[in-house]
């Protein structure tokens, strides 16, 4: 690409998204090696080299998916969707097994496919609410029937590894999408029920999972006591921090005399409130509800339904995985394993998130032209269409 061509499509990005993406990153690479040089006192540079590797990839995933027009994926859905959900029944079938039996990684543990199904099936879900119209969703057997056939089955391949905390976003996400399609909130409530139901007989089926919401229920009231070392640990770190928190590299928690397993991968956030306090925790929370507004920005501007719905997708996705590893170590939710985007050890998730972006940035060099923010949140009975209503802003505009 030339340097004209260059500075064209960066002149057309969100470059306020561009540079919130490359703050959190920077910021990721900075605790990374904070949350992990003590790990491993031989090898100091063992972990942070090997984030360093899965950045490099993630931002060669982004730039590439920004020079592809978005409108393909749609064309390419059910392929993507296929060759993901494949990759999840091989991982079942071929995995080695893991920490209590679990079947979720390949290549020696460097892919997860699961995290590659959540970009496949979000983008399929977006093609396929687009191709329906707000008659077509209101009917059972073409809206809400075929919608938990498609979702039930990627949900079932991601439960049975076992990952029921997946399962959960990927469920919550599509759900949310369903909503901004505008389908009958009476379906929507169904279904919720139908997920719950599911979800809860995942957690009696599986012992892991049980084990976690009692834990849970335990730490909930008195996390100081938790029979869970990460949950116990991670709330005194958080404690130990304060308003204005230890320092950098001042945190006692990530040492290994602490006993604390994985603190840099899925309770970092943990040290981020021991190191920078209060503020640094208010800090990152701010820029995911950024990155919360500049996605949901993209999406109204987007030029056609699609675009809209994988849009909102991709970031809800994001977000609703940052809040939720957050919330599992502010002892608000079960331990769910989740990595917290960014700053967690580098993976499957974070080239997978990256590559998310790259493509919320390919809508969002469309929708620049159109900066209007204009949604109908109604949920009147024959108005559900106009959550991120295309139609209703081209009226307006």
């Amino acid at each position: 690409m030339s340097a004209s061509s260059a500075k064209t499509v960066a002149k057309h990005l969100d470059s306020q998204l561009l540079i919130l993406i490359f703050a959190l990153l920077g910021f990721g690479i900075v605790m990374q090696f904070s949350a992990s040089y003590a790990i491993d006192p031989d090898a100091p540079y063992k972990f942070i080299t090997k984030h360093l590797i899965m950045v490099a990839l993630g931002l060669a995933a982004m730039f590439i998916l920004i020079q592809i027009d978005y409108r393909i994926w749609n064309k390419l859905a059910i392929p993507i969707m296929a060759v993901a959900l494949g990759l999840l029944i091989y991982t079942y079938f071929t995995a080695k097994v893991g920490v209590g039996g679990a079947r979720r990684q390949l290549l020696h543990g460097s892919l997860q496919p699961s995290e590659v199904a959540k970009l496949a099936i979000f983008i399929y879900i977006a093609a396929w609410l687009a191709s329906k119209e707000e008659e077509q969703l209101d009917q059972i057997g073409v809206g809400l029937l075929p919608f938990s056939v498609l979702l039930g089955i990627f949900i079932f391949a991601i439960i049975i590894q076992p990952d029921i905390s997946t399962s959960v976003l990927i469920a919550l996400t599509a759900v949310a999408m369903l909503i901004i399609a505008g389908a009958d909130l009476l379906q929507i409530g169904i279904l919720l029920g139908v997920i719950a139901l599911v979800f809860t007989i995942a957690i009696i089926q599986f012992k892991y999972a049980l084990n976690r919401i009692t834990e849970f229920v335990q730490s909930f009231l008195a996390p100081w006591n938790s029979p869970n070392m990460q949950v116990k640990s991670g709330y005194a770190a958080l404690l130990r921090g304060g308003f204005f928190g230890r320092g950098l590299g001042n945190s006692i928690f990530k040492l290994p005399e602490s006993g604390l397993p994985a603190i840099h991968s899925d309770i970092v956030f943990a040290v981020v409130g021991e190191e920078l306090g209060l503020i640094g925790a208010l800090l990152v929370i701010a820029a995911f509800l950024f990155l919360a507004y500049r996605g949901t920005r993209i999406a109204l501007n987007a030029q056609d339904a699609f675009g809209q719905l994988l849009a909102f997708g991709i970031t809800t996705w994001i977000v609703l995985q940052a809040f939720i590893n957050i919330a599992v170590v502010t002892v608000t939710i079960p331990n769910t394993g989740i990595p917290l985007p960014f700053i967690s050890y580098g993976g499957s998730s974070l080239v997978t998130i990256m590559a998310g972006l790259g493509i919320l940035l390919n809508i969002s060099k469309d929708g620049q032209s159109r900066i209007s923010l204009d949604a109908t949140p109604s949920f009147r009975r024959r108005n559900r269409r106009s959550r991120v209503s295309y139609s209703h802003r081209r009226r307006r505009s």
